[in-house]
């Protein structure tokens, strides 16, 4: 055994051994594979394992069981149970082969077989077609190794097959590309733009789940740059975004290298770990501009209400690609204001809390940074010109951070009083007037008036 296979045996969790052990003690052949196999290489070993092995389902079930194994029967029509070792769950498989792909996604008929590398040939690409056992080492008749360590995304066997069995893969080639910062082999990439149409075949919470993987890489300026006919058939309405000149003093690139420029920005000014629903705000923010444009008689290029119309695109993508509608409401509302006009000064801070506590309740502070964040990052993928606003941009961070700690409100929530001191104070009965006083007592407090002290605001209250 190698130096690398002894310091993946080390690392390989007790839980996951103990399942290919006890099928191998019953005369059963197992190998860990897959995402777990693929990031010890890389030195970034998980908790989810995943054993392929030569039983039959049923057997792998009634053997694990006998050695106290707790297994769920999960995927049984393609050989898959579910074994359960302290508390980590172990998906444990059957060699299998697969059919023709009629829907594109999944196989028509799954034939169980006896060697391994025919279970591997079936797989995606080569840094996912090794297998590890900790005591036989490494099965890699792929070259998934080597590519790993070139940082290479190459399909297993014909790419344009892999591709037309599970038109997905097109996507998880792209995400494995953003993920492992690699290049797509010239004969897959060939394959990946020939096979982006089908797609369309693909139910759309799936594309949702690999777009929202590609997002989490940080790495989407480099598939809107590189991948360009992938991402627009995942999402069709990217399509118009290449090439459209905005005919702008304010913009030296078309929108889509805008949008690329953009994306990186908010991962630079968040350090890396921007907020799920700025990633994707910063990936749509724009995306209404085509449809939006207009020309006045100088020549020059407008996008009147595109901030607005762009919410409402966004809504209608990320709804359709099943994000979850916390993130959806978020990202929208970052979509919304991400022209809106703000300044340093407190009262304006204040309106920006406001708008994003009505389009967003109880998330406006977080989403109030990210709203600056993408500012910034829209700011420096602009011309030359409007760079000057990204420092801008730091003078309001200070006073919203000011605004924060200093008990400022931006709902009626967060005033000092309530509606049983306006009824008392004002010797009114309880309805619709009530919310209506404290309505004009938040916007004193927002403009600066009064301040948000319970003595000042009952005074007010009495005047």
């Amino acid at each position: 055994m190698s130096p690398i296979e002894a310091q993946l045996a080390s690392k390989l969790p007790a839980y996951a051994r103990l399942v290919v052990d006890t099928l191998e003690a019953s005369g059963y052949e197992a190998w860990v594979v897959g995402g777990w196999v693929r990031d010890a290489l890389l030195g970034a070993t998980g908790h989810d394992v995943d054993v392929t092995t030569s039983a039959p389902w049923q057997q792998t079930a009634r053997v694990l069981r006998e050695a106290g194994i707790d297994v769920h029967e999960t995927g049984t029509a393609h050989g898959t149970v579910t074994a359960v070792v302290d508390g980590q769950p172990i998906e444990t498989t059957t060699y299998r082969v697969e059919g023709t792909y009629s829907d594109r996604r999944h196989p028509d008929e799954v034939r169980f077989v006896t060697d391994v590398r025919e279970d591997l040939a079936r797989r995606d690409f080569t840094v996912n077609a090794m297998a590890f056992h900790p005591k036989r080492g490494l099965l890699d008749p792929f070259g998934g190794e080597k590519d790993l360590a070139a940082r290479i995304i190459r399909a297993v066997g014909e790419a344009r097959r892999r591709f037309e069995e599970d038109a997905l893969r097109v996507l998880r080639a792209v995400r494995f590309a953003c993920r492992l910062d690699a290049t797509i082999e010239p004969a897959t990439q060939e394959a990946l733009v020939a096979c982006a149409h089908g797609l369309s075949d693909i139910a759309q919470e799936r594309i949702g789940q690999e777009l929202d993987g590609i997002l989490a890489t940080g790495k989407v300026s480099w598939a809107l740059m590189h991948e360009f006919d992938v991402m627009a058939a995942a999402v069709p309405e990217f399509a118009p975004m290449r090439g459209f000149d905005q005919r702008s003093p304010y913009h030296a690139y078309d929108v889509l290298e805008h949008t690329a420029r953009v994306c990186a920005g908010v991962e630079e000014f968040a350090g890396g770990a921007p907020l799920r629903e700025l990633r994707w705000a910063a990936l749509l923010h724009d995306v209404a501009k085509p449809a939006c444009w207009s020309q006045d008689v100088s020549g020059r290029g407008h996008f009147f209400g595109h901030p607005e119309e762009g919410a409402r695109m966004a809504r209608c993508v990320m709804g359709r690609l099943a994000v979850p509608r916390e993130v959806v409401r978020g990202a929208c509302a970052l979509v919304r204001l991400h022209d809106f006009e703000i300044s340093a000064k407190a009262p304006s801070v204040r309106r920006m809390l406001a708008e994003l506590e009505r389009m967003a309740p109880g998330r406006a502070p977080e989403l109030a940074f990210a709203l600056l964040d993408l500012k910034r990052s829209d700011a420096v993928a602009k011309a030359p010109a409007c760079m000057g606003y990204a420092v801008e941009l730091d003078a309001m961070t200070a006073t919203l951070r000011r605004e924060l700690s200093g008990g400022g409100a931006w709902s009626v929530g967060q005033l000092a009083v309530c509606g049983a001191d306006v009824i008392r104070e004002r010797g009114i009965e309880p309805g619709p007037g009530v919310g209506m006083i404290l309505a004009q007592l938040l916007a004193a407090v927002m403009a600066g008036d009064v301040p948000n002290e319970r003595d000042a605001l009952l005074a007010w209250l009495r005047w």
